[in-house]
């Protein structure tokens, strides 16, 4: 079992309370954003495919000493342990308010140029083990595989030396080429079973040059650190129009006295998922295409879109690993089994926008209203083989449930990958992949659609070991 709590690590903080080419291709994959009468008419021509969108299923609702969709989520209240933390940065992770308290640092984009202005970026992943155990954050070796015929993947930044005198102790200023755009407003309606959506368009858009994923000029460590707010303040924590949509605070620390240093922070809406059965909290920040960027709240960054590779999991030169999402899963705030994309348009306010004064939203993800989504491989992992081949770049596997299961109530909740890769391979009358370009179902695997999720952490028991043994000729890797 890999030692995490040895590397945990926390830096001093200031703690401050918050302040208050086709269809479905289109939708996921366009190279611009359509969410007007295109986009819609498109979507109603997919929720006219009886076999991929029937209505949403609902369970028999919990009685309310029940947990409801909650179940199994693990830890729902205050503070998690810091133990529970595979981001040792963290400064604290909040389960009352769904949020992960985490520092951030200075940089400028387009120095030099009539552009130029001050961003906030987030560390939360490094290439490097050695760096990434200094740094406090997530090990991803796969992360080396990013620029590999996508040099757009990697933004090049260079790093100012500062004087003595500027800087007696703490971070020095990363040069940016480039910087999300924040000032677009987010769109999201549900249609009428939730998802497809009637009408999107994310509200961050990267600019120029700009790619989460940096490489400082002199070094070849690759660190994923997303832009999460830009220009001097204030910073709008609730329209988002110079912060990224899931950030709920910020907090720029004032000058420290001698001998002492205050971190930066910002408080980040995170999600809830699972891995190897066991409940877990990641950080959405990126997605390489439109829709996704817009169901997760994260910045739409073209060039992710291109990174290494579609389907490559963990076979030489991917820079991915799976995550397992489901189209049609069951909904309902007090289903147990609720899971999926129509269960997030219906139950979990998609077309809001996240600030802290939102409680219902805040309290719906809170008790289960996310996508809940399966992650593979995670740092906690038993053997080196499997924690070291987690990557917070997330090649999205998208599971079809056909009607036989919606209509016999078999299309539960899952919680492991192995289990997920074993209704694949032995039950296709029940689960399938689903096909972009038509909505339809088909073989299942890949479906081009890769997000940015950095991992914070587990709020019941560490992820070790999958629940179940791989199928004969699974879609896993046999090693």
């Amino acid at each position: 079992m890999k030692d995490v709590a040895a590397k945990k690590w926390r830096r001093p903080a200031m703690h401050i309370p918050l302040a208050g080419r086709k269809i479905f291709t289109t939708l996921f994959r366009s190279g611009r954003v359509r969410a007007g009468a295109v986009a819609v008419a498109a979507l109603a021509a997919i929720i006219g495919i009886p076999l991929t969108f029937a209505a949403p299923s609902h369970a028999s609702s919990a009685s309310p000493a029940q947990c409801g969709s909650a179940c199994g989520l693990g830890q729902l209240s205050g503070l998690l342990p810091t133990s529970k933390f595979t981001l040792g940065s963290a400064i604290d992770i909040n389960l009352s308010t769904e949020t992960a308290r985490l520092p951030i640092y200075k940089g400028i984009a387009y120095a030099g140029t009539p552009k130029a202005e001050t961003v906030w970026y987030l560390l939360l992943d490094a290439s490097d083990s050695g760096l990434a155990a200094d740094l406090g954050v997530n090990y991803a070796p796969k992360l080396a595989n990013m620029p590999i015929q996508c040099p757009a993947c990697v933004q090049h930044v260079t790093l100012t030396n500062p004087t003595v005198a500027q800087n007696p102790f703490g971070t020095a200023i990363i040069n940016f080429q480039g910087a999300p755009d924040f000032s677009p407003t987010r769109v999201a309606v549900p249609g009428p079973h939730g998802f497809p959506l009637a009408k999107f368009s994310p509200g961050a858009v990267a600019g120029p040059g700009y790619s989460p994923f940096i490489e400082i000029d002199g070094s070849t460590v690759i660190y994923n650190a997303p832009i999460i707010a830009t220009g001097n303040g204030p910073y709008d924590v609730v329209n988002h129009t110079n912060t990224g949509d899931r950030v709920l605070g910020i907090h720029i620390a004032p000058p420290a006295p001698q001998g002492q240093f205050y971190d930066s922070w910002a408080d980040m809406l995170f999600s809830k998922g699972f891995d190897s059965g066991q409940p877990i909290v990641y950080l959405s920040t990126d997605a390489g295409q439109p829709l996704t960027a817009v169901l997760e709240r994260s910045t739409y960054v073209p060039a992710l879109n291109d990174v290494s590779f579609n389907g490559g999991d963990d076979f030489l030169g991917s820079a991915r690993e799976r995550l397992f999402g489901f189209i049609n899963g069951q909904t309902g705030a007090n289903n147990p089994q609720a899971q999926g994309f129509q269960h997030l348009g219906l139950d979990g306010f998609i077309g809001d926008n996240a600030s802290a004064g939102n409680l219902p939203m805040i309290n719906a993800l809170r008790n289960g209203g996310d996508l809940l989504n399966v992650f593979g491989d995670f740092p906690t992992l038993n053997t080196p083989r499997h924690a070291d081949a987690y990557s917070p770049l997330w090649d999205a596997q998208l599971g079809l449930w056909t009607p036989k299961a919606v209509k016999e109530g078999l299309n539960k909740r899952q919680t492991d990958e192995n289990t997920v890769l074993n209704l694949a391979a032995d039950q296709p009358g029940l689960l399938t992949g689903v096909n972009p370009a038509t909505g339809a179902a088909q073989p299942y695997g890949s479906v081009g659609v890769d997000i940015n999720c950095a991992v914070l952490g587990y709020t019941a028991t560490a992820p070790t070991m999958a629940l179940e043994a791989n199928a004969p000729n699974s879609q896993f890797p046999p090693r």
